[in-house]
């Protein structure tokens, strides 16, 4: 069966990532339809960590409250030897760019549910769970996406004999590791050279129970480097590397969990959720996007969990897609706006594996001389701190113009309270999702000339002022600074206006009022690059 009606987006792949785009595309208006093989969610834990900047968009998905239910903040990221001696310590506990803690431990059934409900709460988002991608052939104006049903006999997934095809103007594979969308695209993944296995154990501690571990921890011993951490409010987690002399059968033994976990708690003292033998990888798509198909998610990229960013870096992947789609089909920017999604997400993604794979060679280190070493060089402080968390250093940002300010172009723009006149509220609750344009001190329209107005409003961009003065504010167009984040953050940087986009990465900024419109006259010239611009099938059908 074909069905001919022309979706915007079709999502293959149910996971966080897929269910997180199906919601952002779904809220903005657009039809979309998502397929996974799988005819119910998993049920058992995998991804703990989401940090501050995935806070933020859980807000702008509207499940932000619901998601501090299921969540917990992040403590100090501890690093011990063997002798639990302090060699790192990384406080995701401290209040970060985006107003909160730098982290959060949550658990990822919870999450999906919320997600899964938000999702089919959506009129214009079909789910339909239970079927597995077979083919995807691309046209000059859509894709075609063949399917087939399936359901679970005796533990295994049986075709049904039941198919479709579904049509849509752009494809998404966020479809996993071993994503049927990107081997149909011909995609390959570089593989960055780290390969471990470890055994992933998830257990729910009984009433009442206390254990004596640290909050957030790497046991760096080379008798068996170890991990542990919150799997959300409730559970717990601990991740045992495998031994070159032990076998992957043995190490799945429940009696070996067990075993393992017996410095810390007992059967009498915790129940057992799941424990499984994970792969941990570094691999990374060449590219993302193949005409109308693009990748997201495990789909794209793979890494050491050691950052914590394995989900998160898919969610961004999804949160960037969903404005650039966004924009194409309203026909407010060309489809070429889809050639640097690679250019952006892969650089700040391959960033994050190399930092993964550091840590992780210095906590995946089982002989006893190399971690004595490792010890002694961390302990005399002669190892430098990890980098910054990257921003972005290509794609749709302004740092190659006279009159920008190269440095914050690419950075994750400043997040803090801000008082309206009415009350003292989130920024990203008192703005509507968007291009901003920010100004410290003074109203931005002031400085705008009439094409600069003309061309934020092509863009559905909205100018706003803050500023730490009182006296100063004005409601609805300078805002109050609450928090104090705003006042430093521009002088920091030493400009005097920021350009934010929808996925709240600075475009551009100047150190002068009169440099912002050729700032703003450079974002629309960039989005409008050809002149091939789609709209969506609704205003195809108006036309």
């Amino acid at each position: 069966m074909t069905d001919q009606k022309l979706l915007d987006v079709v999502i293959v792949g149910y996971g966080p990532v897929g269910q997180s785009l199906s919601i952002h595309l779904g809220e903005r208006g657009y039809d979309v339809a998502v397929f996974d093989r799988w005819p119910a969610l998993y049920p058992l834990p995998r991804a703990v960590f989401h940090d501050h900047e995935i806070r933020r968009v859980f807000h702008a998905m509207g499940i932000g409250k619901e998601v501090e239910a299921i969540s917990q903040p992040s403590a100090m990221y501890q690093w011990f030897n063997a002798d639990w001696e302090k060699l790192v310590e990384i406080d995701w506990s401290a209040e970060s760019i985006s107003d909160g803690p730098v982290g959060y431990l949550f658990n990822q059934p919870s999450l999906e549910a919320l997600f899964d409900r938000k999702a089919k709460s959506l009129a214009n988002v079909s789910v339909q769970q239970g079927w597995e991608a077979t083919a995807v052939h691309q046209h000059a104006d859509h894709c075609e996406v063949s399917v087939r049903h399936g359901a679970i006999v005796d533990g295994v997934w049986t075709p049904t004999g039941e198919t479709q095809t579904v049509r849509a103007r752009y494809v998404i594979g966020a479809d996993g590791a071993n994503s049927f969308v990107r081997k149909s695209a011909g995609i390959e993944f570089d593989d960055l050279g780290f390969q471990e296995d470890w055994l992933v154990i998830d257990l729910k501690p009984h009433e009442g129970v206390k254990l004596d571990v640290p909050d957030i921890g790497q046991w760096c011993n080379p008798a068996r480097p170890t991990t542990m951490v919150p799997g959300g409010p409730g559970f717990r987690r601990w991740e045992f590397m495998r031994l070159p002399h032990e076998t992957l059968e043995d190490l799945q033994k429940t009696e070996k969990v067990w075993e393992l976990l017996s410095p810390w708690v007992t059967p009498e003292s915790a129940t057992l959720v799941r424990h499984a033998v994970y792969t941990f990888r570094s691999l990374l798509a060449g590219n993302w996007h193949h005409g109308r198909i693009l990748l997201a998610g495990d789909a794209a990229h793979q890494m050491p969990p050691f950052m914590g960013q394995g989900m998160c870096s898919g969610l961004r992947d999804a949160w960037n897609l969903a404005w650039r789609l966004d924009l194409i089909l309203k026909g407010q920017a060309s489809p070429h706006l889809l050639e640097s999604y690679t250019a952006e997400r892969r650089p700040q993604v391959r960033a994050v594996i190399d930092a993964s794979i550091e840590m992780g060679q210095v906590v995946c280190i089982s002989d006893p001389g190399e971690a004595a070493r490792r010890d002694a060089a961390y302990l005399a402080g002669d190892v430098p701190p990890l980098a910054p968390f990257p921003g972005l250093t290509d794609g749709l940002i302004c740092k190659d113009r006279p009159f920008a300010c190269a440095s914050v172009a690419g950075l994750l723009s400043v997040h803090g309270q801000i008082g309206t006149g009415e009350a003292t509220v989130r920024f990203d609750d008192a703005m509507p999702n968007g291009f901003h344009v920010i100004t410290l001190d003074t109203n931005p329209a002031w400085h705008l000339d009439s094409a600069s107005h003309a061309a934020l409003e092509r863009i559905g961009g909205r100018a706003i002022g803050i500023t730490a003065d009182p006296d100063q504010a004005v409601a609805g167009r300078i805002l109050l600074d609450t928090s104090g984040k705003y006042q430093r953050f521009f002088a920091e940087h030493g400009v005097k206006a920021i350009v934010v986009r929808p996925d709240y990465y600075i475009f551009g900024a100047v150190k002068h009022l009169a440099d912002l419109p050729a700032l703003i006259g450079d974002l629309t010239s960039r989005l409008a690059v050809g002149a091939d611009v789609e709209m969506s099938t609704r205003e195809n059908a108006e036309a």
